[in-house]
C-alpha cells in the first residue's frame, strides 16, 4: 500500500505501480553529492558477524508470518510489500539509507557525484560485491539493469519510473556507472532499483511474463540469497556469507503465509513464528491479547502508512478512452466534498482504530515532517454533516423521502471496495454505511480477497486505499499523474486511482526537477493541497506500525527510525540483517538497536506443503498491502 512504494517520472515512459514503499532522498540537495559512511553504527563494512546455532538443528531459523501473497519474484515486476521487501534482501541498489535519519547512504555505489549542472551523475560501484554463483559485480550489470529498463516495456513495469528521465547510462570502466539526465532529477541518490546479474538476465525472453520462480537458488548479491518458493505457503532465503556488509545473524529467513491473521497471531503464541506482521498492522485485539503473553513483545511505533478513501474520477486510458461503470454523480466535487465532510475521523480513530492512529490529514503522513501539510481551517473538510447535506442540495442531489434522488430520478447508491482480508475495511464501511445513510445516500460495501479486477477495471465508485509513504514522497504523488494511466483499459498500471490534471502534473514535475529541500516541500505542499481540495483522495488515518514477536527468539533486531520504528517493510534490510538469535553469545556486532527491548529467536519452522499452485502471471493490486 505499494508499499506501495517507488516513485514515478512525469516522463511518458511506461511504468507500472510497485509496492508500497521505494524511493528515499538524500538530506538536502549537498547530501545527494555525498558519499555517506558506515550504515550501522559500529560496524566495519565487510565484519562477518557471529552466527548463532541452534541447539537441534545446527542451523537458525527466523519465520515471519506475513498476510500478503508475492505477486512476482521478478524486480522488473514486484508490486507488493512482500515482494519489494524480498528483492531489497536478493538484490543490492545502488544506495540504501541511514536507519536513523533516512539520509541516503553506500550501497553497491561506495559514492556519487553530480556535474556541475547535474545532469550527469558518476557512481563508484564497490569492488567487494560478488553474485551469489562467484561472478564479480560490475558496473555494467548496473547499466544493464537501467537500460533494460529503459528500452523494454515488460522490463520498465515495476521500476520504469526511475529512468525515464534518463537520456544514456554507461560503464566506462567496471566500477564507473555514469547516467546522462534529460533534466534535472532530485532523485538521484535514492533510485530504489535492485541491480540484476547481467549474465544471469540477458538470457530472460519476455519480462513482462518472466517471475523468476522456476530455477533455485536464484543468484543475487544481497544479504540473502532466495533458495526455495511454494506460491501462497512459504519463501525460504538463506544467509549470504559473502555478503560485502557482514553475513546475517540468522542461517535462514522463511516468510510464511497467512490469510487469517488470528491464526498467525495462535502461531506466535505456540512460538511456530517468531514474528507477525498483521494485515498490514495487527488490530488492537490481537495487540492487546498478546500484552503480557509470556516470551512476546509488542512493537508499535508511528505509521509510515496512510488510510484512505479513494474515489473514481472516471477511469480512463492514457489517450483519454474512457471505461469502467463508476457513478457519474462523484465527477461532481461538490458531491466528493459532501461524502467527506460527513465522516467523523475521531470516532474511527477511538472505536476502530482504537487509538492505535492519528487522524488523518495530508498525504503524507507526520512521521515524514519535512513534507507533512495540513490544511487550513478554512480549506479543512472537517466533520460537518449539515454543511455536507447543503452540499448535497447545491449538487442536484434533493432529499425525496429518505433518499437523495438526482434531476434524472435516480437515487444515490455508491459502492465501496472492501479488502476482506482487513477487518479496518469492514469496520469502517459499517460507519459509513450509516454516516452516509442520515444523508439519503445509499452504500454497498463489497469486501473481496482480490480488489484488483473490478479496480482495473474501474468498476468501483469508491474504495478503501493505502500506501507506504517513504521519506521522499515522489513515489505517492508520481501515482496520480496523467502519465501514471494504462495504455489500454482494464491494464495493470502506475495509476493509483485513474487520477489526471494537467496542473497537477505540471507542480510533480516541478517537485521532481528542484533540489533546494525547502522549495521542494513548498511543491509539494501545494500538490497535496490540491489532492486534497479535489475531493479523489481523503486520508482518514495514519495507523500505527504494530506488530509482535518472540522474546525467545531473537536478541536484538534494528528498527527504522532506530528511535521508535517499524521492523517489517522497512526501507531497506536493516531489520531481518541485523536480527540476533537468543542463543548466540558475546554482542550484537551489527551495532544496530533493539526494537525496544524486543528479543526474538530461533525457530525451526516445519513448513508443510499443503498443494501446489500456479503463479498467477498478472500482478495483482492490493492497494491495503504495503510497499511500500
Amino acid at each position: 500500500m505499494v508499499e506501495r512504494v517507488p516513485p514515478r517520472s512525469a516522463q511518458p515512459l511506461p511504468a507500472q505501480p510497485r509496492s508500497h514503499l521505494r524511493v528515499l532522498l538524500a538530506s538536502g540537495a549537498a547530501a545527494l553529492a555525498l558519499a555517506a559512511g558506515s550504515i550501522v553504527p559500529g560496524v566495519p563494512l565487510g565484519a562477518a558477524p557471529q552466527q548463532a546455532q541452534a541447539a537441534d538443528s545446527g542451523k537458525s531459523t527466523l519465520t515471519v508470518a506475513v498476510a500478503q501473497s508475492v505477486d512476482s519474484l521478478s524486480p522488473f515486476l514486484a508490486q507488493k510489500l512482500i515482494s519489494t521487501s524480498i528483492s531489497r534482501l536478493m538484490y543490492d541498489f545502488l544506495t540504501n539509507y541511514d536507519t536513523k535519519d533516512n539520509h541516503a547512504i553506500p550501497g553497491l555505489a561506495t559514492k556519487w557525484e553530480p556535474s556541475a549542472d547535474k545532469l550527469t551523475w558518476t557512481y563508484t560501484i564497490r569492488s567487494d560485491s560478488k553474485w551469489s554463483d562467484g561472478q564479480q559485480v560490475t558496473a555494467e550489470d548496473a547499466a544493464w539493469t537501467f537500460n533494460k529498463m529503459m528500452t523494454d516495456e515488460g522490463a520498465a513495469q515495476a521500476n520504469g519510473n526511475f529512468v525515464a528521465n534518463f537520456e544514456k547510462v554507461t560503464a566506462p570502466s567496471p566500477t564507473q556507472l555514469v547516467i546522462q539526465l534529460k533534466e534535472p532529477q532530485a532523485t538521484m541518490a535514492a533510485l530504489d532499483v535492485p541491480i540484476v546479474p547481467k549474465h544471469v538476465w540477458e538470457k530472460v525472453g519476455d519480462f513482462s511474463e518472466f517471475n523468476n520462480d522456476t530455477k533455485f537458488p536464484i543468484v543475487g548479491n544481497g544479504p540473502f540469497i532466495l533458495t526455495d518458493y511454494k506460491v501462497d505457503q512459504y519463501v525460504k532465503l538463506k544467509a549470504n556469507k559473502n555478503f560485502w556488509r557482514g553475513t546475517p545473524k540468522f542461517d535462514e529467513l522463511v516468510f510464511k503465509t497467512y490469510k487469517d491473521q488470528d491464526a498467525a497471531v495462535a502461531a506466535l503464541r505456540k512460538g511456530e513464528v517468531s514474528f507477525v506482521a498483521g494485515a498490514p498492522a495487527l488490530t488492537p485485539a490481537q495487540a492487546a491479547s498478546l500484552k503480557g503473553e509470556k516470551n512476546v513483545k509488542v512493537n508499535e511505533g508511528p505509521g509510515r502508512r496512510f488510510f484512505s478513501l479513494a474515489v473514481n474520477p472516471g477511469a480512463q486510458t492514457k489517450d483519454g478512452k474512457k471505461f469502467g461503470n463508476g457513478n457519474e454523480a462523484l465527477l461532481d466535487q461538490k458531491v466528493r466534498q459532501a461524502l467527506f465532510l460527513s465522516i467523523d475521523r475521531k470516532t474511527i480513530i477511538d472505536k476502530v482504530f482504537q487509538g492505535h492512529a492519528v487522524e488523518g490529514q495530508g498525504y503524507i503522513p507526520p512521521r515524514f515532517s519535512a513534507y507533512h501539510w495540513e490544511p487550513s481551517a478554512e480549506q479543512s473538510l472537517a466533520y460537518d454533516p449539515a454543511k455536507a447535506a447543503k452540499l448535497l442540495d447545491e449538487a442536484g442531489y434533493k432529499l425525496k423521502g429518505d433518499q437523495r434522488v438526482g434531476k434524472d430520478g435516480k437515487p444515490l447508491d455508491l459502492r465501496i471496495l472492501c479488502h476482506a482480508t482487513d477487518p479496518n475495511d469492514k469496520a469502517v464501511g459499517k460507519y459509513l454505511k450509516e454516516w452516509w445513510g442520515k444523508l439519503g445516500i445509499g452504500l454497498k460495501v463489497e469486501c473481496l480477497n482480490d480488489v484488483s479486477v473490478p479496480w482495473y477495471a474501474g468498476e468501483y465508485d469508491l474504495a478503501f486505499d493505502g500506501w507506504s509513504v517513504n521519506p521522499d514522497p515522489d513515489f505517492v504523488l508520481g501515482i496520480h499523474t496523467c502519465d501514471a494511466l494504462p495504455v489500454k483499459a482494464k491494464d495493470s498500471a502506475a495509476t493509483d486511482n485513474f487520477i489526471c490534471d494537467k496542473t497537477y502534473d505540471e507542480l510533480y514535475k516541478k517537485q521532481l526537477a528542484e533540489y533546494d529541500p525547502a522549495k521542494r516541500a513548498d511543491i509539494v505542499n501545494q500538490m497535496q493541497s490540491w489532492l486534497y481540495d479535489s475531493g479523489y483522495m481523503n486520508v482518514i488515518a495514519y495507523p500505527n506500525a504494530v506488530e509482535a514477536y518472540r522474546t525467545d527468539q531473537i536478541k536484538s533486531i534494528t528498527t527504522m527510525p532506530e528511535a521508535a520504528g517499524n521492523i517489517y517493510g522497512q526501507d531497506g534490510y536493516w531489520s531481518w540483517w541485523s536480527a540476533v538469535p537468543a542463543s548466540s553469545s558475546g554482542s550484537d556486532s551489527s551495532g544496530g538497536s533493539s526494537s525496544t527491548g524486543v528479543v526474538i529467536g530461533i525457530v525451526v519452522a516445519a513448513l508443510v506443503v499443503i498443494g501446489g499452485g500456479i503463479f498467477l502471471g498478472n500482478r495483482r493490486r492490493n492497494t491495503v498491502d504495503d510497499r511500500e
